[in-house]
């Protein structure tokens, strides 16, 4: 009898977690995910051709953000500010939708299904490394793509032949050709350590959500306005950008295709000598023009779409 209520037991406990899962926060997160990538890619492919400028590999030389924005559309027309678009497209879409439904699933879980239980900084923390893991660990290969596609300037002459892509589907074909599954995964290293970058942002995101719905006595799940959420958002990504950008530049450099490093380490190591602290920071002005903004746009619609989607959840119930 008592195996039987174990088996019971565990049972309903599975039923629970899969109970927490809603693809309407899948959906939302696409939605500004792709939403913000298309509007701000330009600013991402600039901020990766300066984080992998170290003085030493042949890469164009702007001086500042806007000299970069036309010396591009001069050399390369309207599609070199569009290079990696594609990717990039696929990357953020599934990075934010998976994201958003892994961290709510997760959320949900530990609240035991009560969305106005507070968790606490600590628990949102590990709510969001727990979802970020499982993200990168399916999005990786689509980033190297993307830093790759965003690193071919010009003519690609001096590269060989099994390094010149032409797309998303030839890029992440050769790759996996010419250096196999770790080729994919380059750069998977520091993205764990920027796990920390989307744990930070999340938790200070959902804290200053939960202080102000508080501060106006209302449940912490309450709707907010456009404004709240664009300024939360903004507030919370600034933190987290301030706090863990070196990583991007390391993995933006493990990733480019005309620079080998034995790891990430050495990669760390030569930036240090090289470059001194000022080389983990490059690109960084012109990666907050971009997600800034692009934290907004897809939290925002993140927000209203995902809300508007599991508005029609509740009237099923309602209505049954």
């Amino acid at each position: 009898m008592s195996t039987v209520k174990s088996n019971s037991s565990s049972a309903n406990s599975k039923i629970a977690i899969f109970n927490t899962i809603k693809y309407e926060h899948l959906v939302a997160g696409v939605t500004g995910g792709v939403t913000s990538t298309l509007l701000l890619h330009p600013l991402d492919l600039i901020k990766i051709r300066f984080a992998v400028n170290d003085g030493r590999t042949p890469v164009p030389q702007y001086h500042g953000l806007r000299n970069a924005v036309i010396t591009i559309f001069q050399q390369e027309g309207l599609k070199g500010l569009y290079k990696g678009v594609t990717p990039n497209v696929w990357g953020s879409g599934s990075a934010w939708g998976f994201y958003f439904l892994f961290y709510n699933s997760i959320k949900t879980w530990i609240q035991g299904g009560n969305s106005k239980t507070p968790l606490g900084p600590t628990m949102h923390m590990i709510a969001a490394a727990e979802a970020g893991v499982l993200t990168l660990v399916m999005t990786n290969p689509v980033w190297v793509v993307k830093t790759r596609l965003c690193l071919q300037y010009g003519r690609e002459s001096d590269l060989k032949s099994s390094r010149e892509y032409y797309g998303m589907m030839d890029a992440l074909r050769k790759i996996y050709k010419v250096e196999g599954v770790r080729g994919l995964y380059k750069g998977f290293v520091p993205g764990m350590l920027g796990v920390s970058h989307g744990a930070l942002q999340f938790m200070t995101y959902e804290e200053m959500k939960n202080w102000y719905n508080k501060s106006r006595h209302l449940p912490i799940d309450a709707k907010m306005g456009t404004m709240e959420y664009l300024t939360f958002a903004a507030l919370s990504k600034l933190f987290a950008a301030a706090v863990t950008y070196p990583y991007q530049v390391v993995r933006a450099r493990l990733q480019d295709q005309h620079r080998e490093y034995k790891g990430t380490w050495d990669c760390v190591d030569q930036t240090w000598r090289n470059e001194g602290w000022r080389g983990f920071y490059k690109g960084l002005i012109p990666n907050l023009t971009r997600v800034v903004p692009a934290t907004m746009v897809t939290f925002v619609t993140y927000e209203n779409v995902s809300r508007y989607l599991l508005s029609f959840r509740t009237s099923d119930i309602n209505i049954s």
